[in-house]
């Protein structure tokens, strides 16, 4: 019994070791304010950009579940909207 309990402590501190030896890597922390800014600002650019394509995705679902009639009443209201719009210019 107390073979096993002792066994089970140093597994247990090996596995937190080992666990907290991976976060002080020089690769990952950056040393200087300029690296943070600029590894912050490539996240966020990477968020920005799956941002952008699940609201791509979700505008051509959004259009797949519409019937035809309904794209094509659309479509002709958006074209005479932007004629009445034109005309609207000119006078």
């Amino acid at each position: 019994m107390k073979f096993k309990t002792i066994f089970s402590i140093f597994l247990l501190l090996l596995a937190l070791n080992f666990v907290s030896c991976g976060s002080t890597k020089p690769g990952k922390n950056p040393e200087t304010v300029e690296q943070t800014e600029k590894q912050r600002a490539k996240a966020a650019k990477r968020s920005k950009k799956v941002a952008k394509k699940r609201t791509k995705e979700a505008y051509a679902r959004y259009w797949d579940n519409q019937s035809k009639a309904a794209r094509k009443s659309i479509k002709q209201n958006k074209k005479r909207n932007k004629r009445i719009t034109k005309h609207k210019k000119k006078h």
